[in-house]
C-alpha cells in the first residue's frame, strides 16, 4: 500500500495541473464501506484521472494482456490493478472484485468495457450490474469530462451512491441494473458537459 500512495502522488502532482484537474463530489463518497465507482470511459488516462480523484485507494481490473508486459506485471499489482480477460466470462476476476468489495474496498469500473470512439456514453455491460448487486457494497456513479490536452481542464465528478436495496428485493436483473447506473452517469455527464473549461 506504501508503493501505491508514493505512486498515487507522483502521478497526481503531474495529472493535476497538466489537466487542471477539477474533482467534484467527494463528500459523496463513502468513508468506510465497500465501494463500486463506475465511469465513462473515452481516454486511456481515465484510470488515472479517477486513481488520483477518488479519496480512497481503489482497485482496477486491467487487461490480462498487460500483465504479460515485462515491466507492468511487477508494477500493476503494486498499484493495485488485477487482470481480467476480456471476451470471456473469467471468474478468477470476479472471484477477486467480490472479495474486494465484500471486504469493504474500492473497485473502479468502466461500465462500457472499452473507450467510447465519439465520445459519448455508450451501453454498459451486464458485468456492473453482476457487482452492484453481488458485491454487497456503495455504487458511485462518476463522471470524466474533458480531452486531457494541457492545461484545459478535466473534471472528475462523483454522485451520490445509489440504493441497491431495493434492486436486491426485486431480484432486478443485472442488465437492469446496469442500465440504471450508466442513466445517472449520463445525468451527471448532462449536468456537467457544457462547461468544460
Amino acid at each position: 500500500m506504501e508503493f501505491y500512495h508514493f505512486a498515487r502522488g507522483v502521478v497526481a502532482s503531474i495529472v493535476k495541473p497538466l489537466y487542471r484537474l477539477d474533482i467534484r463530489g467527494t463528500e459523496h463518497f463513502p468513508k468506510d464501506a465497500g465501494v463500486l465507482v463506475c465511469a465513462n470511459h473515452t481516454h486511456n488516462f481515465d484510470p488515472l484521472a479517477l486513481g488520483v480523484a477518488t479519496p480512497r485507494p481503489v482497485n482496477f481490473m486491467a487487461k490480462a494482456e498487460l500483465f504479460a508486459a515485462p515491466v507492468l506485471k511487477g508494477l500493476l499489482p503494486k498499484v493495485n490493478a488485477f487482470p481480467v480477460k476480456r471476451g470471456l466470462s473469467d471468474r478468477e476476476a470476479m472471484r477477486t472484485a467480490l472479495r474486494l468489495l465484500k471486504s469493504g474496498e474500492v473497485v473502479g469500473m468502466f461500465p462500457e468495457g472499452t473507450r467510447s470512439k465519439d465520445g459519448k456514453l455508450g451501453k454498459g455491460l451486464a458485468g456492473a450490474g453482476f457487482f452492484a448487486l453481488r458485491g454487497d457494497a456503495d455504487v458511485v456513479p462518476c463522471a470524466i469530462i474533458g480531452q486531457y490536452k494541457p492545461l484545459r481542464r478535466v473534471k472528475v465528478i462523483f454522485g451520490q451512491p445509489l440504493a441497491m436495496a431495493p434492486f436486491r428485493e426485486r431480484k432486478a436483473s443485472a442488465e437492469e441494473v446496469t442500465a440504471a447506473i450508466m442513466q445517472e452517469i449520463q445525468r451527471i455527464l448532462d449536468e456537467n458537459e457544457n462547461s468544460k473549461g
